[in-house]
């Protein structure tokens, strides 16, 4: 089962009418147009990534993000988020993300949202021990960890600077070999695809593809 059309009607719909009634009105589009086939592209994918990732997996029940948004600290009160997205992680680490992880983990990740909808790969906002490790570990070869980041297919544009430091963090100096990448504070890369894309039969052999 693929995405369809229908999906992304129903998200722009849900972005219009952000509102219980209107969901509840909708929860069938919702349930079988997007949690169905997300459900199912996990399942594939967790298969595919026997081939070239078999420390990654996927899980139908809960590597897909819900979709009610966490308000209570939040200007924004809309309840529903107005995309869908799910997470592949190492086998061995907790399925949470973030600041919600108590121990980070590389995976992979799809976002499937009308007009934004994108995939990527790496490690996001790991917990501060597993992210002073890996600036010890960049200070130590700073010229291996630039040559990684240049072998990053164009398409995908480098790392991320979302989120990072304007200061160096604390015990390293400014004019640190790899000041650059030590105020990183997430290690992603990604690229956005087309809505003819994820509507595609073929996405799950296009997002492996990606991936690998």
């Amino acid at each position: 089962m693929t995405f369809t059309k229908r999906a992304l009607t129903f998200f722009r719909g849900l972005a219009r009418h952000n509102e219980k009634p209107w969901f509840e009105a909708h929860r069938d589009e919702y349930e079988n147009e997007v949690r169905l086939p997300m459900r199912e592209l996990i399942e594939d994918l967790d298969a595919r990534f026997a081939e070239f990732a078999p420390e990654i997996g996927g899980d139908p029940k809960r590597s897909m993000f819900r979709i009610y948004r966490n308000i209570r600290f939040s200007k924004d009160k809309s309840p529903y988020k107005t995309a869908a997205a799910c997470w592949f992680n190492h086998r061995n680490a907790s399925h949470n993300v973030g600041s919600e992880a108590d121990a980070g983990s590389a995976g992979y990740y799809f976002h499937l949202q009308p007009g934004k909808s994108g995939l990527g790969a790496g490690i996001w906002m790991p917990p501060r021990p597993q992210l002073n490790k890996l600036r010890d570990a960049i200070a130590k070869d700073p010229d291996g960890f630039d040559r990684m980041v240049r072998s990053i297919p164009k398409r995908f544009d480098g790392l991320d600077d979302e989120g990072s430091l304007k200061r160096m963090p604390r015990g390293y100096a400014e004019d640190h070999p790899a000041a650059k990448w030590l105020r990183f504070q997430s290690f992603t890369s990604g690229r956005s695809i087309t809505d003819a894309q994820v509507t595609s039969p073929s996405l799950a052999s296009f997002l492996a593809r990606e991936y690998e």
